[in-house]
C-alpha cells in the first residue's frame, strides 16, 4: 500500500488486446513525487478484448493503492472511464441494465470497481494514446500492458523487472500521425476522434459510431481516417464527403 503521509498519488493503468479479442494484458504504474515511475505491475488475461483488459488494469491499480489517500488516474480509454464515472449510476439504477435495456458489459469488473471506488477520492484524468509527447506515465502503462499481452508473463517492480519496450505504436519525434512510419499510432484514440492528419490505415472501430455518410458503425467494425473524422473505409475519401453532404 501506499504511505498514508503523501497528500496524494498520481498513476496510470491501461490494458491491451491483440486481436481484440485476444491475447491481452493489463497493467498500472504509481509516480513518484516528480511524477516519474516508481512502481508498476502488470499481467495476463489469455484471451480478452480490449475493454476487459482496460477495466482489469484500472481494478488493479485501485487495489493496490491506498484509499484513504487521493488518487488521480491517468487513462487513454474512453470506454473504461465514462464507465465508472458517467454510466455507472444509470446502470445501477437501472439494475444493471443499459439504456437501451440490455445487460451492462463486464458487469462484473465493473461492480468489482464500484466497490473499490466507495468512500475514496479519485480523479480520472484522460491523455490521449501514442503521442510524441505524451504522458510518460501513461505511456510506461500502454507499454508494460502490451509486452504483457505479448508474452503472458506477470511483470513489475516488486518482481525486479526491467522497464517495457518502447510501443510500435508511438511515432518516433517529427513523424506525422497515422503515417506509415507511425507505425499507426492512432490505434487507441480512433473511438475519440481525435484531430490528425487522414491516413488510408484500416482499422477496428473501439466504439460505435456514425459516419459521414449517415450510416452508423458498430464496435469492431473497420474503419478508416476520412476529413469529418472516423467512418467506413469506402467513404474516406473528399469525394466520399462531397457526395455525403
Amino acid at each position: 500500500m501506499i504511505g498514508r503521509m503523501r497528500e496524494r498519488v498520481v498513476a496510470a493503468c491501461d490494458g491491451a488486446s491483440k486481436g481484440n479479442p485476444g491475447p491481452a494484458g493489463w497493467a498500472w504504474v504509481v509516480a513518484d513525487g516528480s511524477e516519474n515511475p516508481a512502481r508498476w505491475e502488470a499481467g495476463p488475461l489469455g484471451r480478452a478484448t480490449n475493454n476487459v483488459a482496460e477495466l482489469t488494469a484500472l481494478e488493479r491499480l485501485l487495489a493496490a493503492t491506498d484509499p484513504s489517500v487521493p488518487l488521480e488516474v491517468r487513462m487513454d480509454s474512453q470506454y473504461a472511464m465514462k464507465a465508472v464515472t458517467t454510466w455507472l449510476p444509470g446502470w445501477k439504477r437501472n439494475g444493471w441494465k443499459t439504456s437501451a435495456g440490455k445487460p451492462v458489459a463486464n458487469q462484473e469488473l465493473v461492480v468489482r470497481i464500484d466497490a473499490l471506488l466507495d468512500g475514496r477520492s479519485v480523479d480520472f484524468r484522460y491523455v490521449p494514446a501514442h503521442q510524441v509527447d505524451g504522458d510518460p506515465l501513461n505511456d510506461f502503462a500502454d507499454r508494460a500492458a502490451s509486452q504483457a499481452a505479448k508474452i503472458q508473463e506477470q511483470a513489475g517492480s516488486a518482481l525486479g523487472s526491467a522497464e517495457p519496450p518502447p510501443s510500435p505504436d508511438t511515432p518516433k519525434p517529427g513523424t506525422k500521425p497515422g503515417s506509415a512510419k507511425s507505425g499507426g499510432a492512432r490505434r487507441k484514440s480512433a473511438g475519440t476522434r481525435q484531430g490528425g492528419a487522414s491516413s488510408s490505415r484500416t482499422i477496428k472501430a473501439k466504439f460505435p459510431g456514425r459516419c459521414l455518410c449517415g450510416r452508423s458503425y458498430g464496435a469492431g467494425e473497420p474503419i478508416a481516417k476520412n476529413p469529418q473524422g472516423w467512418g467506413h473505409p469506402e467513404c474516406r475519401t473528399a469525394e466520399a464527403a462531397g457526395q455525403a453532404g
